[in-house]
């Protein structure tokens, strides 16, 4: 593993974690190509073209963005993506609309409540409006992610259906190298909480926290040694460990 400042982080061989505002995405690079996992704030930018620089490529050469889900803060960077590139965006059928509106999503609990529950979160917040947060623009995204088939296109990803989350949100098993892209089905850190360790969301930014925790259970199967998610560090111990940690820290 090797480690960068300014955000960029191999995290297992071939795998680059691009980090900002406590938001991650990630980039593979295999021999038949790249892909990109989430889109990240729109500040991940400079992040993005640095690691495909330090590959010997250009954002014209990934092949794809694949979301977890469709939030603003994984998709700030498809729309430029697009544009600019024609690097097309694919995302689960039941997200497909959430990603020309990543701002209209479900939570089960009020977001204003939040900050003032957990002030420590308040920094958190205004690190992710610095990154663009509040400026995401949605994107026509392939509605092609199919759960238990495999992604035709570089990475071997195998989605893994979680919703709770969002409705449509899925994992991507890498089974070669016993990785897990968890997104935010389970993260590392929780944004509007400042909670540490494996957990789901805060209902400020989840549908439905019991279907979010049931989800898990999808994610076991998969067996993965690396768990990587949306928010926070790389977690090392397993997806079972990980996922038992997550139930009993239970919702927020």
């Amino acid at each position: 593993m090797t480690r960068s400042r300014g955000g960029i982080q191999e995290v297992a061989s071939g795998v680059y974690l691009l980090e900002k505002a406590l938001t991650n995405c990630y980039l593979i690079v295999d021999d038949d190509g790249i892909v990109l996992i989430d889109g990240g704030l729109p500040r991940h930018w400079p992040l993005l073209t640095e690691a495909v620089r330090r590959v010997g490529a250009t954002p014209d050469d990934i092949d794809a963005v694949i979301l977890t889900h469709a939030h603003f803060d994984h998709v700030g960077m498809c729309d430029r993506l697009i544009r600019e590139h024609r690097v097309v965006s694919h995302v689960h059928p039941k997200d497909h609309s959430l990603a020309r509106h990543p701002y209209r999503y479900a939570h089960e609990s009020p977001r204003v409540r939040y900050p003032f529950r957990y002030p420590a979160a308040l920094p958190v917040l205004v690190r992710m409006t610095a990154a663009g947060a509040l400026a995401v623009k949605g994107v026509d995204a392939r509605p092609s992610i199919e759960p238990g088939v495999r992604l035709d296109m570089p990475g071997g990803l195998v989605p893994v259906f979680s919703p709770g989350h969002t409705l449509g949100h899925c994992g991507f098993h890498r089974a070669k190298d016993d990785i897990l892209f968890a997104g935010d089905a389970l993260v590392t850190i929780d944004p509007y909480t400042t909670r540490r360790g494996p957990c789901i969301v805060a209902g400020a930014a989840t549908a439905d926290s019991t279907a979010a925790l049931a989800s898990l259970e999808q994610f076991i199967d998969t067996e993965a040694r690396l768990v990587l998610t949306g928010h926070g560090a790389p977690y090392r111990g397993g997806i079972r460990s990980a996922v038992e940690r997550a139930r009993i820290a239970g919702p927020a």
